[in-house]
């Protein structure tokens, strides 16, 4: 089994726990106060910038072992990031569902849970936790299951980002309505990098949408690459995580100019 089937079955597991709960995370997703807008976030002039707390991955192993996400999150926002992006799976992330509620109340941008959602109860849990919005992976659901999370997203306020490296992904991504597109270059069954899905998939994503390009960004040259295939916003995980001053390391990625795909 390769790491995107090893990590959604581990996500499962974690749903079937969480799964007696589900009356009372339904209940306080309901009564949770609309959160920042993620999308809102992301519609500006220049790529905006969704830096990641995550202290490592399959991919790189130990990345900042040591990071504090009230901390970290604080330092991106001074940096000029537009959105957090928060990994909360632990096995193999070393992600916490404590850190999306200490970097939500420890700044004023909207945080994007990130993790394998497999089901429904996984939903309630991250508007309960206080996220503006929630990672749904195309590859890890069949494109019913896929409707079915994002609704109920809608249904308590919860904005949505669907990660795609496919056209026929791309497709199913766009039939929810309002979703945000994230274009991975990294192959999750392979773990290799590859640049020019980006490139390719980023521009089949109507003008409208917000196209997010995942994976690969390292340095500014990375941003304008991406501008250049269409990308709307970037997320940048590893290298932030990594850096000794992640504020600056923010700040070096901002300001390149949107490139409106279409024309």
């Amino acid at each position: 089994m390769g790491p995107l089937g090893r990590l959604s079955r581990a996500a499962a597991d974690r749903a079937l726990a969480l799964a007696p709960h589900v009356s009372d995370l339904r209940a306080r997703a309901v009564d949770m106060p609309p959160a920042e807008s993620f999308i809102g976030a992301l519609r500006r002039t220049e790529v905006a910038v969704i830096a990641e707390v995550k202290r490592r991955s399959p991919s790189k192993g130990t990345i900042n072992a040591a990071i504090d996400a009230a901390t970290q999150a604080r330092a991106y926002e001074r940096g000029g990031a537009a959105a957090l992006s928060i990994l909360t799976e632990p096995a193999e992330f070393g992600g916490a569902l404590g850190d999306l509620g200490e970097a939500s109340r420890a700044t004023s941008i909207p945080t994007l849970k990130k993790d394998f959602h497999v089901h429904p109860v996984q939903v309630f849990e991250a508007k309960a936790a206080g996220a503006s919005a929630l990672l749904l992976i195309a590859r890890a659901l069949p494109p019913g299951q896929l409707a079915e999370l994002a609704e109920l997203a809608a249904d308590v306020r919860l904005e949505v980002l669907i990660e795609v490296r496919s056209e026929s992904e791309l497709e199913d991504a766009l039939a929810v309505d309002g979703a945000v597109i994230g274009v991975n270059s990294r192959n999750l069954e392979t773990l290799v990098i590859e640049p020019e899905v980006a490139a390719r998939v980023l521009a089949a994503i109507p003008p409208r949408r917000i196209a997010i390009a995942e994976s690969g960004i390292v340095q500014r040259s990375d941003v304008e690459r991406v501008a250049a295939a269409g990308a709307d916003a970037v997320l940048v995980g590893s290298s932030l995580s990594a850096s000794a001053d992640p504020s600056a390391a923010v700040a070096a990625l901002t300001g390149v100019a949107r490139v409106r795909r279409g024309g």
